[in-house]
């Protein structure tokens, strides 16, 4: 199996960290790992333990991206000119799903999926219904008429634990524009996140 349909918090337990910043992690109550042997103390992490686990932590966090997905964004990211770390992110961070969490158009990166797959975004005043499309800088993301209204949308609008980055500009309560591809330092994980070890997982 590529993606994962299981309970979303069983990556925050696997972890030992709450990936997404959600006050109803379990791992805010319990920060060993699952299972009988959770609690046991853990020995030390092989380099290629490191790197998975990274690899597995930023896959997770952009939530149902398949594996395949996932290799073929690496793959591009290390044909752009620069840093192969930051293109990566910066690729991640262009697909449609991710700029319509970022805008608090949907409280989880879970829902903004389902959001854009059922129809209530619009790109540029154009209906997308692709989550992973790539976004380009100076595309305007907005919401349809239906959605404007919809509880899910306005409770996330609410939500207190996380604030809309700069590299997407607000205009009123339904409309953003995408101003710029960011750097890692500017996206806002509630965790670190370490693509560079992503790129030495998958360039052994």
């Amino acid at each position: 199996m590529t993606k994962r349909t299981s309970a979303k918090h069983k990556l925050d337990r696997r972890m030992g960290e709450n990936i997404w910043g959600r006050p109803n992690s379990p791992v805010n109550k319990r920060s060993y790992g699952p299972g009988q042997h959770g609690q046991r103390r853990k020995g030390k992490m092989s380099d290629f333990g490191l790197q998975l686990r990274a690899k597995q932590k930023l896959k997770g966090y952009y939530g149902d991206v398949t594996e395949k997905q996932f290799r073929r964004t690496y793959d591009e990211a290390t044909k752009m000119k620069g840093d192969s770390s930051q293109n990566l992110i910066g690729l991640l961070e262009r697909r449609l799903d991710m700029v319509v969490y970022r805008a608090k158009f949907a409280p989880t990166v879970f829902a903004a999926r389902q959001v854009v797959s059922h129809g209530h975004i619009r790109v540029n005043g154009v209906k997308c219904n692709i989550a992973s499309r790539r976004i380009n800088v100076g595309d305007v993301i907005s919401l349809g008429d239906k959605a404007k209204n919809m509880a899910l949308i306005i409770e996330a609008q609410s939500l207190p634990e996380r604030d809309i980055p700069d590299y997407v500009s607000v205009d009123g309560t339904d409309k953003v524009t995408f101003t710029r591809v960011p750097k890692l330092d500017e996206v806002p994980y509630p965790v670190t996140m370490e693509p560079n070890l992503v790129v030495e997982f998958y360039s052994r």
